[in-house]
């Protein structure tokens, strides 16, 4: 094999990405729908908002984040699209298991279940999309793929919530767990399993294997001790507290403040969400990969941009007075759901362009591994504790501030992103320093 040859971006590369993106999609609608779900599920079974915290938070990121580092040393040595495959059966499965618990226990213990499939899915597909293109188009197709989440917002909260209020919401989970399951085989039949570090120079080829026969928690340490990657992790971690707090509780914000029914919440906050995150998504990415060819630090420095101008937009729509509405038809649209737009636009910059830093600052043989790991600290920060803080300040403030405590403990949490963007600062100058350590293609080009 020439490592000097590298493979050509064709149909079937594209085709791969748009099959990864849409398993992202459904991936993370399975994960959110059950953030338009909570009112009626806290009804039936009578759970206090801290419950619901654990249900949506704690109960799925306390797996997911454990078993997200060894899933993904298992990619960087095995076959990443079945792996991929599998893990898609196995959440898809779960979800619809979702519908039919009779038991809040039951609930709790299928939401795990979602969260062991789901652990087997990004990291490997961000693997994927790495060696599918050249570095110079990475941060693009990388935000392609991470757009996942934002569709996923936008089809699961509205989708969902009419689904919801039509058929119930058991009725949800399993509508949305079924496609899943032909995903999967598409994958499997489909996908292509490019050559790992196929666009990479002959040197990092050359460090590949020894990286792939590194043990794990050697590596993870390794990982850790890159100061660029370290600040980065802990950044992302901070932002995933705010950001799923935000995306678990604001259906259920919509509702209590702003007075608006199940199915009215999720399509305004899923259109409003999803629309402004799909055009930050993009226009960041494709933005990235120009700005990195004046300074490779502009790959942090958009993130940290995008999250200095999102917190005061959150904060805005928290705060802004219900009595505004603009009349679409017979749908009151409250002037909050403005703010909420701008701050999916900007709020989409660092996620996309984490994960293509991360795939910029290690090897080709680790890259299931080090997107793993940076995803740890996000799901064990964002989606164990953000849902669950958020629910907890809330039952907190309620004795205070009745009805209205689930917007002020929202605009507690959001306060969390004033770390996040001094954390990102601290990356940008370490994170040139490991590209240039790495002789990374991204520096050469600039």
């Amino acid at each position: 094999m020439n490592l000097n040859d590298p493979p050509r971006v064709t149909w079937r590369t594209h085709l791969s990405l748009a099959l990864l993106a849409l398993v992202y999609v459904f991936s993370y609608i399975d994960r959110q729908v059950i953030a338009i779900l909570i009112e009626p599920i806290k009804h039936e079974f009578g759970a206090s908002d801290s419950q619901i915290g654990l249900l949506t938070g704690l109960a799925f990121g306390l797996l997911y984040a454990a078993l997200g580092v060894p899933v993904g040393k298992l990619a960087d040595r095995y076959n990443r699209r079945a792996i991929v495959a599998v893990a898609c059966g196995l959440w898809s499965l779960a979800t619809m298991a979702c519908g039919f618990a009779g038991h809040f226990w039951q609930l709790l213990l299928a939401r795990m279940s979602v969260a062991v499939g789901e652990a087997g899915g990004m990291a490997p597909s961000i693997s994927l999309v790495s060696d599918l293109y050249p570095p110079k188009q990475r941060s693009l197709m990388i935000s392609l793929f991470m757009m996942g989440p934002h569709f996923g917002v936008l089809i699961g909260l509205a989708l969902g919530g009419w689904i919801a209020q039509h058929y119930g919401w058991r009725a949800t989970f399993i509508w949305f767990g079924a496609p899943g399951m032909l995903l999967a085989a598409l994958v499997y039949w489909l996908v292509r399993e490019p050559r790992r570090g196929g666009f990479e120079t002959v040197a990092a080829a050359v460090q590949a294997p020894a990286q792939a026969a590194e043990s794990l928690w050697a590596q993870v340490r390794r990982l850790l001790a890159i100061t660029a990657f370290r600040r980065l992790a802990l950044a992302c971690g901070m932002a995933g507290v705010a950001g799923y707090g935000y995306g678990v509780w604001t259906p259920s914000f919509l509702v209590r403040t702003h007075g608006l029914s199940i199915a009215q919440a999720g399509l305004l906050f899923g259109v409003a969400s999803g629309v402004g995150a799909v055009a930050g998504a993009l226009s960041s990415g494709w933005l990235c990969d120009r700005l990195v060819r004046r300074d490779v630090r502009w790959q942090l420095g958009l993130p940290l941009l995008g999250v200095v101008v999102s917190i005061p937009c959150a904060i805005a729509f928290f705060v802004w007075p219900t009595t505004g509405v603009w009349m679409l038809g017979s749908l009151a649209v409250p002037h909050a759901m403005a703010f909420a737009m701008l701050f999916g636009f900007f709020a989409s910059w660092w996620p996309s362009l984490s994960y293509s830093a991360t795939s910029h600052m290690v090897g080709a043989n680790e890259r299931s591994v080090a997107a793993a790991l940076l995803n740890f600290f996000v799901t064990l920060f964002g989606v164990g504790a953000g849902p669950l803080v958020t629910g907890i300040v809330s039952d907190l403030l309620t004795p205070v501030f009745g009805v209205q405590a689930l917007r002020w403990s929202l605009v507690c949490v959001m306060l969390l992103m004033i770390p996040t963007a001094w954390l990102l600062a601290a990356a940008l100058n370490p994170y040139r320093a490991r590209l240039t350590q790495m002789a990374s293609p991204v520096l050469r080009a600039a």
